[in-house]
């Protein structure tokens, strides 16, 4: 109970946590403090994650194993273009993390890729900037020369 009263009360001292009094009886609800300030937490240490790594995947399972079509197929674009130093977080791990990561990028699907700490969007998007060229572009703007315009210049 006492690292409860602590967290709430440093949530407080940061702004991370409003008391939300109840339409009912106007009885304040402390366990609101207690959810935003997790809610908060989590929103703070996704935006150092996606700032951390040039390229960060959220997804189901590992680049190794991928447990989805769709992470997979992210996984197999992004090893097309050359591009195997990433992060990867799996959410099936973290329950937490699969619900933060959604409403941290406002997308309520997984898997998720950042560019820098830009969200670039889901499997659908990465396969559009795939097929129409902008992939290659996007990673040149992070230092980072695909593969593809690699065997393009060979094949030349």
């Amino acid at each position: 109970m006492n690292s409860l009263i602590r967290n709430t009360a440093r949530c407080l001292r940061s702004g991370a946590a409003v008391y939300i009094p109840r339409q009912a009886d106007g009885r304040v609800w402390t366990s609101s403090a207690r959810f935003l300030c997790a809610a908060a937490d989590i929103q703070k240490a996704l935006g150092d994650i996606v700032q951390k790594d040039k390229v960060v995947v959220f997804m189901k399972g590992t680049p190794a194993q991928p447990m989805c079509g769709f992470s997979n197929a992210v996984v197999q674009i992004l090893r097309m273009h050359g591009v195997d130093d990433y992060a990867s977080y799996n959410v099936l791990e973290d329950s937490e993390l699969r619900e933060g990561v959604k409403a941290f990028s406002n997308w309520p699907t997984i898997p998720q890729v950042y560019f820098s700490g830009e969200f670039v969007g889901g499997c659908d998007i990465l396969l559009q900037m795939h097929q129409n060229g902008d992939m290659v572009e996007e990673l040149k703007k992070l230092g980072i020369s695909s593969s593809l315009l690699e065997a393009e210049k060979e094949s030349k």
